[in-house]
């Protein structure tokens, strides 16, 4: 898969260093991927929640901070979307972002 806004995982982490290797092996392991449909994604993260056709919910650190992300699967791209807190999470609407 290809990672789109690396940047937009920087920048959450260089506030939350706590956040940054938990972060990075998400990367890490999303890069190796070949997800063609949500079921796929469920596979490997069976604790991911599917929103919608696209959208993902990822819980990182032990469910301490949570990754939105919209996986354009024909095309294999990951869009990260949000990364935050729970309570950043719970301020957001994950459809929109």
């Amino acid at each position: 898969m290809r990672v789109i806004a690396k940047k937009r995982l920087r920048e959450f982490w260089e506030r939350h260093p706590a956040a940054r290797e938990p972060l990075l092996a998400w990367f890490r392991e999303v890069k190796g991927e070949d997800w063609d449909t949500p079921a796929a994604v469920k596979a490997k993260y069976r604790q991911a929640g599917i929103v919608g056709g696209s959208r993902v919910v990822f819980n990182v650190k032990g469910n301490d901070y949570r990754l939105v992300v919209k996986i354009h699967y024909a095309h294999r791209v990951v869009y990260v979307r949000f990364v935050g807190t729970h309570a950043e999470y719970d301020a957001v609407n994950i459809e929109e972002v």
